[in-house]
């Protein structure tokens, strides 16, 4: 087995006092914290993460829970208000929206789990600079740099997105699916 194959058969059962020294500094931290090197060298790798400028990377902090329902700014009886409701997408989607309004300048690439305690649960975003030299320059990734792959994180384009919008399904059974549950269900019509 190589390096990256033993990193991964770590991270399915990871070490919990490891992890709990992690929450407690990680918990001191802001909702979004800039770091040097991933926690998860080869999840990053596989989500196509390299080590060299251009690429940035952030752990976020998302809280755990229901969302409560938005109160209705006119006049009538708020019987729902205060509710919890579906969001109707994860955690992880919400978080790399969040992250994408934070840093504007860059495109969500992809994100990936790295603990979770009662409270939160945190993921580390891959970011990429579109604008960078490097960047352009590389073969493997230039592609983002184009017109159409700006927004994704909004436009369900990262991992988690394709994977909340139904895309991983295929063929039979999947009819109710795609384009999207609510276009299916007759919703906004």
């Amino acid at each position: 087995m190589g390096m990256y194959k033993y990193l991964r058969e770590s991270w399915k059962k990871p070490d919990i006092t490891v992890q709990r020294d992690r929450y407690l500094q990680w918990r001191s931290e802001s909702a979004f914290n800039r770091i040097e090197k991933p926690t998860r060298l080869d999840r990053a790798r596989s989500l196509g993460y390299k080590a060299k400028p251009g690429f940035v990377l952030v752990r976020g902090r998302i809280k755990k829970g229901g969302r409560t329902r938005p109160n209705p700014r006119k006049g009538r009886k708020p019987k729902k208000a205060g509710r919890f409701f579906n969001p109707g997408k994860s955690m992880q989607r919400t978080l790399e929206e969040r992250a994408s309004r934070k840093y504007p300048n860059l495109e969500i690439l992809n994100s990936y789990w790295v603990g979770d305690d009662g409270k939160s649960v945190w993921y580390e975003i891959l970011l990429v600079n579109p604008n960078h030299p490097q960047i352009k320059a590389d073969k493997d990734i230039n592609w983002i740099c184009s017109k159409k792959h700006t927004r994704r994180a909004f436009r369900g384009l990262t991992s988690s997105g394709t994977k909340g919008r139904g895309q991983r399904k295929k063929g039979r059974g999947a009819e109710k699916v795609r384009p999207s549950i609510a276009a299916k269900k007759g919703i906004g019509k």
